[in-house]
């Protein structure tokens, strides 16, 4: 298996080298790659965030450097790739899914901190014919970044590839699951990117309306982004 992860603090993912994953890096039975996000950007500060339309409070992540990142990722990949940002917003992780995900051949995980990436990312690589975009919670509370979600998926993933556990009969007796309300969509700078566009009702200043439509899209989402893949 692949995997790729694409983070502003690519140095987190080390402890993957360690252990039973780190023997399994080292025989070439997991090929693991980590991207700094910043190398992405093009200007001197090496900026990733933006503040959002709409108003609020809060940094969200730009769509420029993350779609330059994920396009040079998936030209490392072969194929179809599973491409994962992690959200709390997203599907709970559970066995079920890192049994699904530990079959496929190319793992990319996003990682985004702040108050998440720009929607358009998902939306981008969801029509994307290379990609099987997930939006992926590993639980009902928020972290500081996606890191340590990759680790724990990354962990529970790999642990089911064959040569990985050293007795593949301990794998024999595991199992694991939950919801609530997730956040609505997030946008920043530029107004267009890629051919979308951020939604007409953040740009008006009217804060009322952006405040139903926050809502709307919350309700919208708890309802769909949890029961799909």
């Amino acid at each position: 298996m692949k995997i790729t992860a694409i983070s502003i603090f690519p140095e987190y993912f080390s402890p993957l080298r360690l252990s039973l994953i780190g023997k399994a890096i080292e025989s070439s039975v997991v090929d693991f790659k980590a991207i700094d996000l910043r190398e992405f950007t093009h200007d001197n500060h090496k900026t990733v965030d933006d503040t959002p339309y709409g108003g609020g409070a809060g940094m969200v992540m730009k769509p420029e450097p993350w779609g330059e990142a994920i396009d040079s990722a998936l030209n490392r990949h072969d194929g179809i790739v599973d491409l994962i940002l992690l959200t709390p917003a997203g599907k709970t992780f559970d066995q079920e899914l890192a049994a699904k995900l530990s079959s496929r051949e190319n793992l990319l995980f996003a990682c985004g901190r702040y108050e998440g990436i720009d929607a358009r990312v998902s939306d981008f690589y969801r029509g994307h014919q290379r990609v099987r975009l997930h939006e992926i919670s590993i639980g009902n509370y928020v972290l500081n970044g996606g890191e340590v979600a990759a680790l724990v998926m990354i962990e529970a993933i790999t642990r089911l590839i064959p040569g990985v556990i050293g007795n593949p009969d301990s794998l024999l007796e595991e199992s694991h699951n939950e919801i609530g309300e997730v956040e609505y969509p997030v946008y920043t700078k530029p107004a267009e990117w890629r051919g979308l566009e951020v939604p007409e009702v953040l740009k008006s200043g009217n804060h009322g309306e952006i405040a139903n439509w926050r809502r709307r899209e919350a309700q919208r989402r708890s309802k769909t982004l949890r029961e799909s893949e």
